[in-house]
């Protein structure tokens, strides 16, 4: 368990570092088993945290170690997980693009093999709701369905993945699809791939990617 807590103690480093969080916001976990996850703990600076730091949290009931306050969004990282067996890692997100596209509440058309590929056929957008809230995991669960991103209403982003490595680049594809719907807007609008073609390409990218991990 002390490798999970690392992981995700250094990944959270790492999202401060490639500008994907900013100050104490946003949040890491990972699943240790069917019944657990590793979450960084609640309003930490990322700086200073230590792999001691990260909070074990039952998925079921959401109770957690004594002593720790784990994030104030566990709930919506552990429905996250029960809905979705396959994903092992979770990363709450509030980059600028994806942040502004949030705020403006517009869907993500598939514009870029590389989106379609690695987070499916559109990115949608979760309902509003308060943070922290039963009823914003509901919204967010809904939204992610067929997908490895979404992005909430006036908020910020959730990316999931197989792997932290996965999530992470997730992350970084969805900022960056973001970035290219509002620069393609300036131009009269991108021309998305067609919807078919996006699921291929997504089913495509889940199979091939298993088959070469578990060579």
């Amino acid at each position: 368990m002390d490798n999970v807590r690392e992981l995700v103690c250094s990944t959270g480093k790492e999202l401060l570092r490639r500008g994907l969080v900013f100050g104490t916001w946003g949040n890491v976990s990972c699943r240790v088993d069917k019944d657990f996850m590793i979450i960084t703990p609640s309003g930490r600076d990322y700086l200073v945290l230590t792999p001691e730091d990260m909070v074990l949290v039952n998925i079921n009931n959401l109770s957690h170690e004594a002593g720790k306050k784990p994030s104030s969004e566990k709930n919506l990282h552990a429905q996250i997980y029960k809905s979705r067996r396959e994903i092992n890692a979770i990363i709450h997100i509030h980059s600028q693009n994806a942040s502004t596209v949030a705020a403006a509440r517009r869907e993500v058309p598939p514009l870029l093999d590389d989106m379609a590929q690695v987070i499916g056929p559109s990115i949608k957008v979760a309902e509003y709701a308060i943070p922290g809230t039963v009823r914003l995991a509901n919204y967010v669960v809904r939204a992610l369905a067929g997908r490895n991103a979404v992005l909430l209403a006036n908020h910020g982003a959730v990316c999931v993945g197989r792997n932290m490595d996965e999530a992470l680049v997730v992350c970084e594809i969805l900022e960056k699809s973001c970035r290219t719907f509002i620069e393609s807007e300036f131009l009269g609008g991108g021309i998305p791939l067609k919807k078919v073609d996006a699921f291929i390409m997504h089913q495509y990218f889940l199979r091939k990617y298993s088959r070469e991990k578990n060579k």
